[in-house]
């Protein structure tokens, strides 16, 4: 089994952070980087002509491992929004038909087709957070309800950011497939933990950040697109999403048309001298690792975990429909905001997320924590 990676984290003995699902720690390697950067945008006349485009293509590559792309069918984004965005105008939804979201998911994978719908004249239909933990399930009867518009597109999270349940994104393609509607994948809460495979799947987009799982910074993040939906109109319209817009030769506006790939969707402004490199560190040590033995080491923190708490009267997720990396507790009432705030002044760091108590623990994590964890949040139940 993978061990425990925290000697790569400037994390103190006595901190407790079990909640990468929110925001991960940064390896030490990629603080270094970030300084480095810093001092290299202070003095731009080091920086050679290149740099910039060895730095998209790094960052680009290393999205690309993660969910077994070629990485000319990945952009460079900010944001899922962003990304949501992108692909809503590159995407055609027919008229008349549904667009299927999850209740209670974040607010990127939904919003957006809530601002389109009346214009575009589709409908969004929420598949509501099922009492059982099964949202696979759950999807699956809302795409073959009876009776319903046809369905001309999913936009779902694969894991559920709030209870961590697992959305199992085969079955939810192959469902899709046969009522010849496309998917959109929201891969925050799964990047570079859960294993992906693009080209056998083949969804119309996927999506992730990089400032959680993927162990980078804020603002970095990346979005696959089927080549099938590579001739749209990008979100921006930047020189680099042109055949020959540049500035270095004689005539500028050489040639408007667009390259024919996915970086034709590619952020303006995507010369992130600091963070750009910071979210490839972060990236390239996730794929060393792997996601089998990334999700392997993290679904035994949090079995331990849930084999802790057992007695205490936590409600939580059954093992086969939760993701391994993150544990969902909740209680009759809700979790109470001071359970939060005692394991915080434990230094014990988890988070309150729609009246349950999210766990994630991430590699940096070890048999030390959880039972930590336990032990303080049994005494807190307990009295």
């Amino acid at each position: 089994m993978l061990p425990s990676q925290r000697h790569l984290f400037e994390i103190p003995r006595e901190v407790c952070y079990l909640n990468s699902a929110s925001y991960s720690p940064l390896p030490l390697k990629t603080l270094e980087a970030g300084r480095t950067a810093v001092g290299r945008k202070g003095q731009p006349w080091t920086i050679d002509p290149g740099f910039a485009g060895r730095q998209h293509e790094r960052a680009r590559s290393a999205a690309a491992r993660l969910i077994k792309a070629a990485p000319d069918d990945v952009a460079l984004i900010p944001a899922i929004s962003y990304g949501v965005a992108t692909v809503a105008k590159a995407l055609s939804i027919p008229r008349g038909s549904r667009v299927i979201v999850l209740e209670n998911d974040h607010s990127s994978p939904v919003l957006e087709w809530h601002a389109r719908a009346e214009a575009q004249g589709f409908v969004v239909d929420t598949v509501r957070q099922p009492a059982d933990g099964d949202w696979t399930s759950a999807v699956l009867a809302t795409i073959e309800r009876s009776g319903a518009p046809p369905v001309g597109l999913a936009s779902i999270s694969s894991v559920h950011w709030s209870d961590g349940g697992m959305i199992d994104v085969d079955k939810v393609q192959a469902a899709l497939r046969r009522h010849g509607a496309m998917f959109v994948i929201d891969a925050t809460q799964s990047a570079g933990v859960v294993a992906m495979d693009v080209t056998r799947l083949d969804p119309d987009a996927v999506m992730f950040p990089t400032y959680k799982w993927l162990i980078g910074p804020y603002g970095r993040a990346f979005l696959y697109i089927a080549k099938r939906h590579q001739n749209g109109v990008p979100l921006e319209q930047t020189s680099s999403g042109r055949r020959n817009v540049n500035s270095e030769n004689p005539v500028y506006f050489g040639d408007l048309a667009y390259v024919d790939n996915a970086t034709r969707y590619d952020m303006g402004e995507r010369d992130h001298f600091i963070t750009l490199e910071m979210a490839s560190i972060g990236m390239e040590m996730m794929a060393e690792w792997g996601a089998a033995a990334v999700s392997t080491r993290l679904a035994m923190l949090n079995e331990r975990i849930a084999g802790g708490v057992r007695d205490l009267k936590l409600d939580m997720l059954a093992r086969d429909l939760r993701a391994p990396h993150i544990l969902s507790l909740g209680m009759a009432g809700g979790i109470p905001k001071e359970l939060i705030a005692r394991l915080a002044a434990e230094n014990i760091h988890v988070a309150l997320r729609l009246g349950r108590m999210r766990i994630s623990p991430h590699v940096f994590n070890d048999e030390a924590d959880v039972d930590r964890l336990v032990a303080v949040l049994t005494k807190a139940l307990r009295g």
